[in-house]
């Protein structure tokens, strides 16, 4: 095992931030250093390279790594740390984890209360300002497991992301494509039939429009599906839509921004450690989303860990 390392390790996503991300981190390399923080950097070049540079990062033995992007960067980063641990045994207590926010998706840093302003979260780092966050582990169809920084979701929710997706691969960008993504799955999405189990109990089994599971309460560029949801309190929200009428949903869709959703008569919600989710014939085995990324389909089983990461946490 190689011997622990001081400095800070971050992981550059240069096309973060709709490509700004590299005019924005030079400034950022010139304010760490005058804080008197070390470290050191690392570019991703293309996706999924985070996981890779950051268990290579865990293994050297660096216990400080820090992404420099939005959401997508954040969960790659924190499925490095966890799967190196995973397959090491080191504990993920080790690792101390956090945003340079300089994507175009930053919800992970609302749900730790830190500012969306790269100087500001550079103070909170020389400040040593940290506290924990729960390891949420996903096991999907075969076997592939993932980490969640924020949430994970199916049905709306994940077909949301994916079309997000789809309109940042061909260049777009800003707070639109959230509500043009929204608003196009609002009119196209086709309810699956699941069964979900919560710590073992069968707590819904038909058809649903969407189901979402938090670590925290913010997703989608400023949605709060599980409003209610900590990322240190050892336990996962979620939140299932039955099938509606359409008027019904869009009736709902003010609560998804106000904080309120969990309000609502017309959606279940609920807590619990470990959630099951199976579709109840295979056209409903669909695609799950992991903090905006698409990685894998139905079955799904969520579960927090017990174990936990030291995140930067802000008042």
């Amino acid at each position: 095992m190689s011997e622990t390392k001081t400095e800070w390790y971050f992981i550059v996503n240069p096309r973060a931030g709709s490509g700004k991300a590299m005019s924005e981190w030079v400034p950022a390399e010139r304010l760490l250093e005058e804080r008197g923080i070390p470290f050191i950097t690392a570019m991703t070049d293309h996706r999924m390279h985070a996981i890779e540079l950051a268990r290579e990062a865990a293994a050297a033995g660096y216990r400080r790594i820090a992404a420099v992007g939005g959401d997508g960067s954040l969960h790659e980063v924190l499925g490095g740390i966890c799967s190196w641990c995973a397959s090491t045994g080191v504990s993920t207590e080790e690792f101390y984890l956090t945003v340079v926010p300089i994507g175009s998706g930053n919800d992970w840093i609302k749900s730790c209360r830190l500012p969306n302003d790269v100087g500001d979260v550079i103070k909170l780092i020389s400040q040593e300002a940290f506290g924990w966050m729960d390891i949420v582990r996903g096991t999907s169809r075969d076997g592939k497991i993932s980490y969640v920084g924020n949430g994970a979701g199916l049905g709306f929710d994940s077909h949301v992301c994916d079309r997000v997706n789809h309109q940042k691969e061909q260049g777009m960008r800003g707070k639109m494509i959230y509500l043009n993504g929204l608003r196009y799955t609002v009119l196209h999405i086709k309810p699956i039939r699941i069964s979900v189990l919560a710590d073992g109990k069968k707590v819904f089994s038909g058809e649903a429009y969407s189901m979402a599971a938090g670590n925290g309460p913010w997703s989608g560029g400023g949605m709060r599906q599980v409003p209610l949801a900590s990322n240190d309190d050892g336990l996962l929200d979620y939140m299932i839509v039955p099938k509606l009428k359409l008027s019904q949903i869009l009736q709902e869709v003010p609560r998804l921004f106000s904080g309120t959703l969990n309000e609502s008569e017309l959606v279940l919600s609920g807590r619990c450690r470990s959630l099951q989710v199976a579709p109840l014939d295979e056209e409903s085995a669909d695609i799950i989303e992991y903090d905006g990324e698409i990685e894998g389909r139905l079955p799904l089983t969520l579960e927090i860990t017990g174990e936990r990461i030291h995140v930067l946490k802000g008042i």
